[in-house]
């Protein structure tokens, strides 16, 4: 596992090229490649899913360009510290080029480490978890190697992510997530095993009145039982 800092300068990947890109809130800006997985906006919704406590220190596992981790920390006061897990490591070193281009060095920290293996000392180290993971089931059908990783259980089944967020998570901690609606019931049972009790089930759908497509997931870890369904969020993209 790596801890990363920034290297600067002006990136290309393969038949990419490194852009910078103005965040929705605040003055922050998040660099993105061309060619690597680009954010999209299920990764916005799940930033703003829940609110911060005084305190918080926060994992953001599957992290990619960091975009959850940073609109989390744009979004919301009182975060103390904000950890970004990526195992691709250009995808690592990216984040951790976003990081030093908002002057946030001293509240973030990137680790190059698989969800899997993320070390002893993040033990109970965390208050929240964030987590908008590769939900799809499925091989190599997409050409790219990296993008495909991003996308589906290649390397990261739901069992091994619970798993893992229970181990990093404090008592009491919080664990939020988005993935497939038709993978729901799965998704609550594998938390519930693990010792992570639902309270907040969000469907969200392409436009008003559409099947949902994906649900937004909040779980406590020890929590007692009892959840709230909440009224569906519309990922439809507005006319200006």
């Amino acid at each position: 596992m790596d801890t990363l800092k920034a290297d600067h300068g002006f990136f290309f990947s393969g038949d990419g090229m490194e852009v910078e890109e103005k965040l929705l809130i605040g003055d922050y800006r998040i660099l993105q490649d061309t060619a690597l997985y680009r954010f999209t906006s299920d990764a916005v919704l799940l930033a703003r899913f829940l609110r911060a406590k005084r305190g918080e220190r926060v994992a953001d596992f599957c992290s990619g360009s960091g975009i959850v981790g940073l609109h989390f920390y744009a979004e919301n006061t009182g975060v103390e510290h904000v950890t970004l897990f990526e195992m691709q490591t250009a995808l690592a070193k990216m984040s951790a080029r976003t990081v030093a281009l908002n002057g946030l060095e001293d509240v973030f920290t990137v680790e190059n480490v698989r969800v899997q293996d993320i070390p002893a000392r993040y033990v109970e180290a965390f208050s929240l978890i964030l987590c908008n993971p590769p939900y799809e089931r499925g091989g190599f059908e997409n050409a790219d190697a990296g993008k495909a990783l991003c996308r589906k259980e290649l390397s990261l089944t739901l069992e091994e992510l619970c798993a893992a967020a229970a181990r990093c998570l404090k008592f009491g901690g919080r664990f939020a997530l988005i993935h497939r609606a038709d993978r729901l019931a799965e998704v609550i049972y594998t938390l519930h095993a693990h010792g992570l009790e639902t309270k907040k089930v969000a469907p969200v759908a392409g436009k008003t009145g559409a099947k949902p497509y994906a649900v937004l997931v909040a779980a406590v870890k020890g929590g007692k039982p009892g959840c709230d369904l909440l009224p569906a969020l519309s990922n439809e993209r507005r006319k200006q």
